[in-house]
């Protein structure tokens, strides 16, 4: 088991890092979809609701694997 500065298992730290930045970009393609229906533009709104769905269903299943990597040798500190 690999581990990085941090002490967390390699996979770990990069399914946080997934689930952060998946959540992030969710919570900024907020504004974009309100800047698209403010310029009236409901296609592009609806790409970038499409693109907040899937950031969403990414960060879900980033949760699901820190789940099951919980108590493991491959979770970390934080999930024993």
């Amino acid at each position: 088991m690999a581990t990085g500065e941090t002490g967390f298992a390699d996979v770990a730290y990069d399914l946080i890092s997934v689930q952060y930045h998946s959540l992030k970009a969710g919570h900024d393609y907020g504004q974009y979809v309100r800047d698209a229906e403010n310029a009236n533009l409901d296609d592009i709104a609806r790409f970038f609701r499409d693109v907040m769905d899937q950031d969403s269903q990414r960060a879900k299943r980033c949760h699901e694997f820190l789940g099951r990597l919980q108590g493991t040798e491959h979770g970390g500190p934080a999930t024993q």
